[in-house]
């Protein structure tokens, strides 16, 4: 068999190498042949699918063959096909031939992928007991075998007896007369689930809503309860239904009401007067908040910048040194390798103090130990294809040394993403898993262990307290214990605790962040989804992202898009989605959380801050949440004018961040009050 390369780009799927043996003469015109022809197989699951050049003999030919699909619901690499989420769809192989040569007609490979059996539905029905004239929802969730959620299930609901209860389409069962009545959702088609409610007569001759406060600002979660009497006393189980309505504090420029009551959580997003409504039968009680506007708006200022025009800048990390004096570290993105050492001691005058080129095509992350003893470059695109990571010896953090390399279990690959503890390094390995590598000898570093999530894909770890939170694409963010032990779980042998995934399925980046004032943990989640396709505005092609001073063509921005989504993780055990920060057309990328504060890198949308302050509940950017915005316009940088926020970190006050086509750059976010310079 002959040896056939594949290729990757942002639309392709790669594979590693598939065939291996020494070439056959070709005989006549070349065909594309897979086996098996046709690919079945259930989301989650894996299989082998090999193609293969042959001649008119049937003998391998080496050509060069790429191969292109739909990236969000499978992947093709090293022969192996991955399925992640159902439907129809095709994988399209074509060769590279050489100019001139003739190359044989594309090969469609249909592929079917299928749900997994149901296992389990979970109706949850927002009460237990059901009285004439009251009304109880349900929020269904369908699981499959191997616990992960089906996305939209068809569900169709039926009611035994119309006349004592009906429901509707959206599982919503109102009661008429008393009297037994069986609800059935039907699932798919695969499972029927039954409620039976004995309606009895309604109880409550009162009804009343505590608790809230009298005024808040939008953003600001309030929460309310429902008493109900009868006359027995205090009623517990009678179903509520809460609504409000909205009186706006400027009823010619004010948008319509925009708020969310949720089992008595209000949350507003636009000022007004709101009367929170509480309904159960022929009841209703009414309690009215003021909502004023959150006023969060603050200057920011630029204090300085250490410029990159000539290559695309990517990471940052900002420290201080062994020395006590402040530096940062930048990479580059498809730049021959290069990182920079910056010292950053007075934001205002920025000083590039070395520069280290490494085999690589790409420096992508740039990591320091808490401890400023030793720090760590990424490599992708190695000439020797010998990737891994390089680990620099720090004592001189103006003049860092290289004091190795790692190169074994898997990072040689390509390490995108890293995570440095004073002992530990934690390094992503061709996107596959991460790797555990011991430092505390920068010079002699060691492999410890490693965790790979099943039919599942990484790019990126943050560790906290023993907990490592890696983003993996569609699978989510998995949580592993690291050596935290509540799960059992060590540096040497980690143990999976829960995945929290999430409808996008572009899990790019996860900050854990536990908020002191309200005993909250929040996972902060972010999308990273290339291009627009199926958008009004699908943005440039790739063609036009470099400008061309001959033709005067190019030099614009791709699109990106994705958002940032809030999950409460407080119980890891049921960890709920709750809020979510977006800028259309922006796309978001790597992010930061300190004192109640978000710094956003959004691309095209600059560097974003946010007051992410108190109980997180709905839209944060339509309820007035953003600081600040810095958007690092530079006519001289790599796409003049074009801004690419990378990442952003705050520290001691100050806040750097990298644009990839203008460098590291550094703000300062200004008390409010401040005169404006």
């Amino acid at each position: 068999m002959a040896i056939v390369r594949h290729f990757s780009t942002a639309l392709l799927l790669s594979a590693g190498l598939v065939f291996a043996g020494g070439a056959n003469a070709q005989q006549g015109p070349v065909r594309l042949l897979a086996d098996p022809a046709t690919a079945v197989l259930e989301v989650g699951t894996s299989m082998t699918l090999v193609v293969r050049a042959v001649d008119t003999a049937g003998q391998s030919v080496e050509l060069d063959l790429r191969f292109a699909a739909p990236m969000s619901v499978l992947r093709y690499r090293d022969g192996t096909l991955q399925a992640f989420s159902a439907g129809d769809f095709e994988i399209i192989a074509t060769a590279v031939v050489a100019a001139g040569g003739v190359a044989p007609e594309p090969l469609r490979i249909p592929v079917t992928i299928t749900w997994p059996a149901i296992d389990r539905v979970d109706l949850n029905a927002s009460g237990e007991r059901l009285f004439v004239g009251t009304m109880i929802a349900h929020d269904p969730a369908v699981f499959h075998r191997d616990g992960t959620r089906r996305p939209e299930p068809s569900i169709t609901w039926t009611s035994s007896e119309p006349d004592v209860a009906t429901v509707n389409r959206y599982g919503d069962v109102t009661a008429f007369m008393t009297g037994g009545v069986t609800i059935t959702a039907s699932v798919e088609g695969e499972i029927d689930v039954p409620i039976m409610f004995e309606v009895a007569t309604f109880p409550a001759t009162e009804l009343s809503i505590q608790g809230g406060v009298d005024a808040a600002r939008t953003g600001d979660v309030v929460h309310f309860s429902a008493a109900a009497r009868g006359p027995a006393g205090e009623l517990g189980d009678l179903p509520i239904t809460w609504a409000y309505t909205f009186v706006p504090d400027d009823s010619i420029r004010s948008p319509g009401s925009a708020a969310i009551v949720h089992d008595g959580a209000f949350v507003a997003e636009v000022p007004g007067r709101y009367t929170v409504l509480a309904i159960s039968g022929p009841l209703t009680a009414r309690k009215s908040v003021l909502v004023h506007g959150r006023d969060a708006v603050q200057q920011i200022e630029l204090e300085g910048r250490g410029s990159v025009s000539n290559v695309h800048t990517s990471d940052l990390w900002v420290f201080e040194g062994v020395d006590r004096r402040d530096y940062a570290i930048t990479g580059t993105w498809s730049a021959s390798g290069w990182a920079y050492f910056w010292d950053v001691t007075d934001p205002t005058h920025i000083t590039k103090t070395d520069s280290i080129q490494v085999d690589a095509r790409t420096v992508n992350d740039v990591k320091v130990s808490p401890n400023g003893r030793y720090a760590a470059l990424s490599r992708e695109g190695a000439s020797n294809r010998s990737n891994g990571v390089v680990i620099l010896d720090m004592a001189d953090p103006a003049h860092p040394r290289v004091a190795s390399t790692f190169e074994s279990h898997g990072v040689t690959g390509g390490v995108h993403n890293m995570f440095a503890t004073d002992d530990y390094l934690f390094a992503l390995a061709n996107g596959d898993k991460y790797v555990i590598i011991d430092v505390r000898d920068p010079y002699d570093p060691k492999y410890v262990s490693e965790y790979n999530h099943p039919n599942s894909r990484v790019h990126d770890v943050w560790v906290r307290d023993g907990i490592a939170y890696s983003s993996e694409w569609q699978t989510g963010v998995v949580v592993v214990d690291v050596g935290n032990g509540k799960w059992g779980g060590t540096i040497e042998h980690p143990v999976f605790v829960t995945a929290v995934p999430y409808p996008v399925g572009a899990t790019h980046a996860a900050f854990p962040y536990e908020q002191v004032a309200t005993g909250k943990f929040y996972l902060f989640l972010g999308d990273e989804i290339s291009g627009g396709r199926g958008a009004a505005w699908e943005g440039p092609g790739a063609d036009n992202q470099r400008y061309n001073p001959a033709t005067g063509e190019g030099g614009v921005q791709g699109r990106m898009s994705g958002y940032l989504h809030v999950i409460d993780f407080t119980d890891p055990e049921n960890p709920k989605d709750v809020a979510r920060y977006e800028v259309p057309e922006a796309g978001a990328h790597n992010l930061w959380v300190e004192d109640d504060v978000l710094y956003q890198a959004y691309y095209k949308g600059g560097l974003r801050v946010v007051d992410v302050s108190g109980e997180l509940m709905g839209d944060l950017g339509a309820q007035g949440r953003e600081i600040a915005v810095y958007k690092p316009q530079d006519p001289g940088g790599f796409l003049a004018n074009q801004v690419s926020v990378w990442g952003g970190q705050p520290y001691k006050g100050h806040v750097f961040f990298s644009d990839m086509n203008s460098g590291l750059w550094a703000a300062k976010v200004m008390p409010k009050g401040s005169p404006i310079s």
